[in-house]
C-alpha cells in the first residue's frame, strides 16, 4: 500500500470545527510536506478550488499549481499530484506548466483530472461550467490536448472546444510518455473517459467488497477499450485513531456535530451538480471529501485491519485527511503503517 495525504490549503478538513490549528500558508504547508517525507508517506494531493470549499468562501486558501511548484522545488523523493479542472485552464499552458513542474520535481509531478462541479465558483472567477455530462466532453478533448502535446514533435488539434496549429512543447515532461493522470468519477459518464483517457483511478471510499466491485468494473471497461491495465487505484479517507473505541467516539461526535455556517455553501452544487453512486447526508459532508465513508477509524489495530482489507479488495493508495495534520500524520506512521507491514507479512506466511 501506498500512503498519500491531501496537502492542507485550506486550513483543515472539518466544516464543524472553526480552528484545527492547521494554517493554510505555505510554510505550513512546506513543513507539512517535507515531514511526511520523513515519515514514509508516498504522495500528497493538492486539490485546486479558487474559493475555500472546507471552511467557507470568504476563508483563506492556497493556489494549488504555484504551491506545487514550490514544494517540488524543497522535497526529493514524494509525488505531487496536483488538481486540474479543464474549466479553468488552456490545456496547451496547462502541459507547459505540467512539464516544467516535472523538471523542477525530477518526474514527480502527476496530475488529478477533476471535470469540476461548484457553479458558483465557476461564476466568480470566470470558468466555464456546463451541464454534467458536457464536462467530460470537454475533459476528453483537454487530455487529447495534453498528451499530444508531451509525446509529439509538433501537434495540430482541431475539436469542438480547443483549436491548435503545429503547436510546440519543449522540453518534454521527464516522465514517458506522460506524467500519471489520476482521476475520479461515478456516473456512467465519468468512468468511460476515465477508462479511455487516464491512468489511474481514485474512488471516494465504501466497504472493502463495494470498493472491490467499483474496482473489477473499472478493469473491464479499461480491459474493453484495449488499453494498458491501471497503474493504480486509490480512495479517499479520513483517519480517526485514538487508544481506546470511548476517544475514537467522542472524537466522531465532535467533528460531525453539524453547525451552519458558510462551510457549507457548496453543499447544495455538489449535491445537485454531480452525479454520485450513494445518496450524500450532511454527516458525510462534515468532512471533506466524504472522508468517513471507508470507516477508517478506530485503534491503531482496527485501522490496520482495515486497510489490509482494502488492499486485499485491490486497492493500492490512501489519500488520507488528518486533524490536526502534522500531530495526527505522525501518530499514523509510528502507530498505524508499521502494523499493516506486519499484518501483510503474517498473512503471506500463512497463506
Amino acid at each position: 500500500m501506498k500512503y498519500g495525504f491531501w496537502l492542507p490549503i485550506f486550513g483543515g478538513w472539518l466544516r464543524n470545527v472553526e480552528d484545527e490549528k492547521m494554517p493554510p500558508t505555505y510554510a505550513y504547508a512546506k513543513e507539512v510536506i517535507q515531514k511526511a517525507e520523513e515519515w514514509g508517506y508516498d504522495t500528497t494531493l493538492i486539490a485546486e478550488l479558487y474559493l475555500n470549499d472546507i471552511k467557507g468562501p470568504e476563508h483563506d486558501s492556497l493556489e494549488a499549481w504555484t504551491t506545487a511548484a514550490a514544494l517540488a522545488a524543497v522535497t526529493e523523493k514524494i509525488e505531487i499530484m496536483t488538481a486540474v479542472r479543464p474549466g479553468f485552464h488552456n490545456p496547451a499552458v496547462t502541459a507547459k506548466m505540467a512539464a516544467n513542474i516535472d523538471h523542477i520535481s525530477n518526474g514527480r509531478f502527476t496530475l488529478n483530472v477533476v471535470s469540476a462541479w461548484w457553479e458558483e465558483e465557476a461564476r466568480q472567477y470566470g470558468g466555464i461550467f456546463t451541464e454534467h455530462d458536457a464536462r467530460y466532453d470537454r475533459t476528453e478533448e483537454f487530455i487529447e490536448v495534453l498528451k499530444g502535446l508531451w509525446e509529439k514533435e509538433t501537434f495540430t488539434y482541431q475539436g469542438r472546444f480547443y483549436d491548435l496549429m503545429n503547436a510546440r512543447l519543449s522540453p518534454k515532461p521527464v516522465q514517458k510518455p506522460n506524467p500519471i493522470l489520476y482521476a475520479g468519477g461515478e456516473s456512467p459518464r465519468g468512468k468511460e473517459t476515465i477508462a479511455e483517457h487516464c491512468d489511474a483511478y481514485v474512488m471516494h471510499g465504501g466497504t472493502a467488497d463495494e470498493i472491490k466491485k467499483k474496482i473489477d468494473g473499472m478493469k473491464q471497461l479499461r480491459a474493453a477499450r484495449g488499453k494498458e491495465p491501471f497503474q493504480s487505484f486509490g480512495m479517499a479517507a479520513y483517519i480517526i485513531c485514538q487508544d481506546t473505541e470511548e476517544e475514537v467516539q467522542q472524537e466522531l461526535k465532535r467533528i460531525t456535530d453539524v453547525k451552519e455556517s458558510s462551510a457549507y455553501a457548496g453543499y447544495k452544487d455538489f449535491t445537485t451538480k454531480s452525479q454520485l453512486e450513494q445518496k450524500l447526508e450532511l454527516y458525510d459532508y462534515s468532512v471533506s471529501n466524504r472522508g468517513l465513508r471507508p470507516n477508517l477509524i478506530g485503534t491503531p489495530e482496527q485501522i490496520a485491519d482495515k486497510i489490509v482489507e482494502y488492499e486485499e479488495a485491490g486497492l493500492d493508495l490512501l489519500l488520507l485527511q488528518f486533524s490536526p495534520q502534522l500531530e495526527e500524520m505522525e501518530r499514523f506512521s509510528l502507530q498505524v503503517m508499521p502494523l499493516v507491514e506486519k499484518k501483510r507479512k503474517e498473512s503471506t506466511l500463512s497463506s
